[in-house]
């Protein structure tokens, strides 16, 4: 069995974490940080958690606690992770941290979308960016990765084979995506309280959302990037275009690309987020719109899924060697 810390398992990422984990074939959470939550039972917290953890309890993170641990699963605030990071490393525990802050390449960059420098900037090159389906082999050989984010995931899936394809200008690339509030986070914020959120549709971080500096990255573009916040609990449909460039047949392009791939499943038909609630997929579509010259690609995943705690499973199954798919699955819950 391989014994499991999760930093910040109190939090929605945290619990479904756990959710998962309660499916695999050999991770086990031994240690449950959750500072805020210390001391307190975790069905407390995760009441739909009770029956497969009735004596699991919170406690608050210390270094000295990750004696005898295998894997590390981080899910912080940003900002949080560099902050411990140094000494996790030098433990040489697989690690896969949620957070922003390993994400970039670079530390300026990172203090450019975020707002402040890097207090790590040194460790940046010892992450591996954490997405399998765009970078499998790099995280297979990795000790530390850093999963990408929810919205970054949606749109990197369905734009890049047809950008690698030479399908789509780089240059003109336009992502719309909509989120469900569970990608606020735990902590209650009015933007994401049932009064504000229910029955309206808004959009958020107007030419400034950090995860821009992901699709950038990945890429290798520019790209405008709005967020939505949609009256829902999970899920993330993104709404992606770009200037075409050659004659191809993007569904064409994508059904080649993800052929193999476990978690993808192209279709013809436009995707909703229901189809993937719950689940570790991706499903894409894409168009070629001959009367304006564009590119239309659409993706849906759910956000606490493979936009969090899926891809964070997906990635540590590679890390330790184990079966990319275990603990996972492509089933949704519906209706």
């Amino acid at each position: 069995m391989i014994r499991t810390a999760i930093l910040g398992a109190s939090g929605y990422v945290g619990g479904e974490l756990l959710r998962l984990i309660a499916a695999h074939p050999v991770l086990v959470p031994a240690k449950l940080f959750g500072d805020s939550k210390a001391g307190q039972p975790l069905a407390a917290v995760h009441p739909h958690l009770a029956f497969a953890y009735p004596d699991a309890s919170f406690e608050r993170y210390a270094e000295d606690a990750l004696d005898g641990i295998d894997l590390v699963l981080a899910a912080l605030p940003h900002g949080q992770t560099q902050k411990i990071a140094a000494a996790i490393l030098e433990r040489g525990i697989p690690f896969v941290d949620l957070g922003a802050d390993f994400r970039l390449d670079d530390a300026a960059a990172y203090e450019r979308w975020y707002g402040h420098a890097h207090q790590a900037p040194e460790l940046l090159g010892r992450f591996v960016y954490g997405m399998p389906e765009v970078g499998r082999e790099a995280i297979r050989g990795a000790k530390a990765v850093a999963a990408a984010g929810c919205y970054a995931t949606a749109a990197i899936v369905a734009l890049k084979p047809l950008a690698d394809a030479g399908l789509v200008d780089r240059d003109t690339l336009i992502v719309d995506a909509a989120s469900g509030v569970s990608g606020a986070g735990r902590e209650a914020r009015e933007p994401s309280a049932f009064c504000t959120a229910d029955g309206s549709f808004s959009a958020y971080g107007l030419l400034s959302h950090r995860h821009t500096a992901e699709m950038e990255m990945a890429l290798s573009g520019t790209v405008l990037f709005t967020p939505h916040l949609a009256p829902m609990s999970r899920g993330i449909l993104a709404t992606c275009y770009g200037e075409a460039v050659a004659p191809s047949d993007p569904l064409a392009i994508l059904r080649d690309a993800y052929a193999n791939e476990p978690f993808v499943h192209v279709t013809a038909e436009p995707p909703a987020t229901k189809w993937v609630a719950g689940s570790n997929g991706i499903v894409l579509t894409a168009r070629r719109d001959e009367r304006t010259g564009r590119i239309l690609a659409l993706s849906a995943i759910d956000n606490l899924g493979k936009g969090a705690a899926g891809q964070m499973i997906q990635c540590a199954n590679l890390m330790l060697g184990l079966d990319e798919t275990a603990g996972l699955t492509t089933i949704g819950v519906y209706p």
